[in-house]
């Protein structure tokens, strides 16, 4: 396939007559394109959508073969690989810019992601499917099962190694829901996705997707979240699916791994993988040995502890068949042991939560570190009372989605707080790493 490269000027209709000269490469129609609107890929980067009128001069001055990518060593090394699933799921990876309205319209088809990214028509036998076109913050619990569940047909139907485009604002709840239903994974399943959308210059989709097929071709096998590792375009981390959290909300280097390190480096000029600790590896289990159980209990509650909490919105959480609270520090919320006249303790309130059979877990909201019941005399008594949760190093968001999937086979409270407390999936770490990645 072969892209123009133009040429237009645009004469202004203004008395100064004023022209603007634009190059670059038109970028073939979708079904959302305007009929009359030329979109070009600037030299910068960026996209310009230029309508077609009787002052706009339009000369084509070369073309472009884009079965050769410009990135020489990407094409090479990508086509080695072969059997990847990419199984589109929406989000900014899998949205581009309507010219004639400016909206911004998700790919019906993950050919079109393709299209978009004609750099990895290098690798052989890749296998797409667009499973759903929906924005990160539309996402829910029924939404995780589809994808797992996909994931589990085209690993049955062989796949080497799957690749889901997702949004980044609920990625790592995805990351950590798939990481629970797909369990003892013979292949790596990475997500990915972008901070940026493709018609801007600065732009990570391309190296976050060309980056996490290098990673779906390793020897991972797991679940993980591939993204930029820095605000370059130099390298991409991959993180474990249960222990990576989105920390900013438009660096490119947004994903972070909590309290422990990448498993992965993937350097873009080379493609080249490196391991960076431990994970679980191919050989290990087959794709007979693979557990896929996407039973979940969506009908949780995770709410976030702060000054002035009143002891009814506690008890406003009764209709719930879990909690998950996002304490201060070591996994605290007020219970006023001293007596202070000014504090509203909410033990009592969490105490009838957990008698009437509704678990709570704690979480911190600190993010980094560990629940600690043990330390302090608050701690020590909502262990007594029964909070799920102490020695817990997890996300707000992992302690979420585990309850989840832990009421979708449990009713038992005991039965409950032992599997929520029992290392599933790399969800809860033995040692925190804390290095400034």
């Amino acid at each position: 396939m072969k892209l123009k490269r133009l040429r237009i000027t645009v004469a202004t209709a203004d008395e100064d007559k004023k022209r603007f000269i634009y190059e670059g490469y038109e970028i073939p129609k979708h079904q959302f394109s305007g009929k009359d609107i030329i979109v070009l890929k600037l030299d910068n980067g960026y996209n310009i959508g230029i309508r077609k009128r009787k002052d706009v001069k339009i000369d084509i001055i070369g073309e472009k073969d884009i079965s050769i990518s410009e990135y020489k060593n990407t094409t090479r090394e990508i086509k080695k690989r072969a059997g990847i699933s990419i199984l589109n799921c929406g989000g900014t990876i899998g949205s581009r810019i309507e010219y004639l309205t400016g909206a911004v319209f998700p790919y019906v088809t993950a050919q079109e992601l393709i299209r978009q990214f004609p750099e990895i028509k290098g690798i052989t036998n890749i296998k797409t499917e667009n499973v759903f076109s929906v924005l990160s913050e539309d996402i829910t619990p029924k939404h995780w099962s589809v994808i797992a569940e996909k994931v589990y047909e085209h690993i049955k139907d062989g796949a080497k190694g799957i690749v889901v485009t997702h949004g980044t604002d609920t990625m790592h709840y995805t990351s950590a829901a798939l990481s629970f239903m797909l369990r003892k994974l013979p292949i790596p399943v990475i997500i990915t996705g972008a901070q940026r959308s493709s018609d801007r210059g600065s732009s990570d989709a391309k190296m976050n997707l060309l980056c996490s097929l290098i990673a779906a071709n390793s020897d991972i096998a797991e679940v993980a979240v591939c993204m930029h590792a820095s605000i370059n375009d130099d390298k991409c981390y991959v993180h474990r699916g249960t222990k990576v959290r989105k920390m900013h909300t438009s660096r490119r280097n947004a994903f972070k791994s909590i309290n422990i390190n990448p498993i992965a480096e993937i350097m873009y000029k080379n493609l080249s993988f490196k391991k960076l600790s431990n994970y679980n590896q191919k050989g290990t289990y087959s794709v007979k040995d693979m557990r896929f159980d996407n039973r979940i209990n969506d009908n949780v509650a995770l709410v976030y502890y702060y000054p002035g909490f009143k002891p009814e919105m506690i008890n406003n959480l009764s209709e719930y068949d879990g909690v998950v609270i996002a304490g201060t520090g070591l996994g605290h919320v007020s219970t006023n042991p001293f007596n202070d006249k000014y504090s509203k303790s909410i033990l009592d309130n969490i105490k009838m939560l957990i008698d009437s059979g509704i678990p709570v877990v704690m979480s911190s909201q600190t993010i980094f570190g560990r629940i600690n019941f043990n330390v302090y005399t608050t701690g020590r008594m909502l262990k007594e009372i029964g909070v799920i949760g102490n020695f817990c190093d997890w996300t707000p968001e992992t302690a979420y989605v585990k309850l989840c999937w832990v009421l979708g086979h449990e009713k038992d409270y005991d039965k409950i707080r032992k599997e929520m407390e029992m290392n599933l999936v790399g969800e809860i770490t033995d040692r925190i790493v804390l290095i400034d990645r």
